[in-house]
């Protein structure tokens, strides 16, 4: 059934094949045919625009046409047939539980069992993350920003342990997207907790707002627990925003 809706548009003109845009859509809704970028089918792609960043020609722009739904239950029976063929898709993004921490793990001295992680999915990048993976349903989430793993020492310890982790840079990415991409994920799943770890710096603070738009946009109400790390690597503020 199609409905007026956005979608995305290819500038067959402007495309120079060079995939770019493949990965970034989760959904698989693109693939290069005859050295062009074409859309697989109108029900494959949301509309979210994830791939539009990765252009470098300004092929790809989103418009509101009529076009079939979008049909969330058909993408996960394509990406599941394409995940069996060689090339595919892209590495970097498939969906994996990797399991809980062994207690054997856990166990282990302080100096072995500092080297071992304690991330319990693929991926955690943002953009990356489809809001109908599995690990996102009933979620701890953790929303951090990509220099605190970095800055702080004992970042797995302190924070990963338990939850699901989404990376990104508030920064250098794309904001709306980012809220776009929230809503999506706090709509179609029940997450028992949102947190976010970020840098002291002033353009790190975008994330609580971009995480408290979504919210909003999402229709739900929930706090979001924050933790803020200094330069050098120290936990210098925690707090908690209320909706």
């Amino acid at each position: 059934m199609k409905k007026l809706r956005k979608i995305i548009h290819i500038d067959e003109e402007l495309c120079n094949g060079c995939g770019q845009c493949v990965p970034a859509c989760e959904e698989g809704a693109i693939e290069i045919v005859n050295g062009k970028a074409r859309l697989v089918a109108e029900k494959y792609c949301d509309g979210l625009g994830a791939c539009l960043g990765e252009c470098p020609t300004g092929a790809l722009q989103i418009v509101e046409r009529e076009a079939e739904d979008f049909d969330e239950e058909a993408v996960h029976d394509y990406l599941a047939k394409k995940t069996g063929q060689k090339g595919s898709s892209c590495p970097s993004s498939k969906v994996m539980d990797l399991g809980p921490v062994s207690c054997e793990c856990a166990n282990r001295p302080d100096y072995i069992r500092e080297k071992e992680s304690l991330l319990g999915h693929w991926p955690i990048q943002i953009r990356l993350v489809p809001p109908h993976a599995p690990f996102l349903n009933q979620a701890d989430l953790l929303v951090v920003a990509d220099c605190t793993a970095v800055a702080c020492p004992d970042f797995h310890e302190r924070f990963v342990k338990g939850k699901v982790i989404l990376m990104g840079c508030p920064k250098f990415d794309d904001q709306q997207e980012y809220v776009e991409k929230f809503k999506e994920i706090f709509i179609k799943n029940n997450i028992r907790s949102i947190s976010t770890v970020i840098m002291e710096v002033p353009c790190c603070s975008v994330m609580l707002g971009i995480l408290k738009k979504a919210i909003e946009k999402a229709g739900k109400v929930q706090t979001i627990n924050y933790t803020v790390i200094g330069i050098k690597g120290p936990v210098i503020r925690e707090g908690v925003e209320m909706p």
